[in-house]
């Protein structure tokens, strides 16, 4: 049986997310620790931890994962910026560590036009320091990015660098859909009959990136192909449509991971049971 979840909010209570996990027929879960928005955060409370750890326990969540804030940037040449990131990435790993999560989702950030190269040593690093301080078996997870303008992570070759520098057993990566379609990776026979892009599992597959490849994320695109733009849209209704994606959810490189979305919503109100349906009608 696939694992299917859903980003979705702890507003409440972290374990509000796992009730609603359940109403909507998933069996895997992403979740913000805190609040994305500011970098104080405290520790969940005992009580709350313990009632999300049965709710899991008791539904069978088969995978939890804590998506890290978007004020993270690791290749920051602001010192402050990149304490604050290392700061609020210990913390998620803490709080994964308490509700058994498997891992924490992390987009590394921005060299600001400096270049992937002279970010890199600052990179691996900072990603050793945060892992050698952390005492938690959650892993922390790199996230293939979108945008070209100065993210890290939107080339895998730079995600396999990172991962064999830093060689560390609790480091591996999570793939999302939308990025990597964005980014100018394709799964889909007419993308590759144009003669543009990569072919995304040949690459996860050349780059020894198979192995370390812990969850997907699954995003319809708003954006045409190798647009450079992360802008999600539901299930079936952007660019990649229902043949692309179900290449992605169904071949056979991929279909041993869990699955998230991050879609809009058909109502506009985040990640829906609607979109949890159609993925999993897709699955074969």
């Amino acid at each position: 049986m696939r694992q299917v979840g859903a980003h979705l909010s702890i507003s409440g209570g972290l374990y509000k997310s796992v009730e609603s996990i359940v109403e909507k027929g998933g069996n895997a879960l992403q979740i913000f620790s805190s609040s994305p928005r500011m970098w104080m955060s405290k520790l969940p409370k005992d009580e709350d931890v313990n009632k999300f750890n049965q709710l899991i326990k008791k539904h069978d969540i088969r995978s939890v994962f804590i998506h890290a804030k978007y004020l993270v940037n690791l290749a920051s040449d602001k010192k402050e910026l990149v304490e604050k990131s290392k700061k609020s990435l210990l913390f998620d790993l803490k709080v994964g560590e308490m509700i058994g999560a498997s891992g924490v989702i992390v987009h590394l950030g921005s060299h600001q036009g400096r270049g992937f190269e002279a970010v890199f040593k600052q990179l691996v690093k900072e990603i050793k320091t945060i892992l050698n301080l952390s005492g938690s078996k959650t892993m922390f997870l790199i996230e293939n990015a979108a945008q070209k303008k100065g993210k890290i992570g939107y080339r895998l070759e730079d995600i396999s660098q990172l991962l064999k520098a830093v060689n560390h057993r609790r480091l591996g990566w999570c793939l999302d859909s939308c990025h990597a379609y964005n980014a100018g990776y394709f799964l889909g026979k007419d993308l590759g009959k144009q003669g543009i892009g990569f072919d995304l599992v040949a690459d996860i597959e050349r780059l020894g990136l198979k192995g370390s490849l812990k969850c997907l994320h699954v995003n319809d695109s708003k954006d045409e192909f190798d647009s450079g733009r992360d802008r999600h849209a539901n299930l079936g209704e952007g660019e990649m449509g229902k043949e692309e994606l179900s290449l992605y959810v169904n071949h056979k490189g991929l279909n041993h991971l869990p699955m998230i979305i991050e879609t809009p919503g058909f109502e506009g109100l985040g990640p829906d049971k609607k979109n949890l349906d159609i993925l999993k009608s897709w699955i074969k």
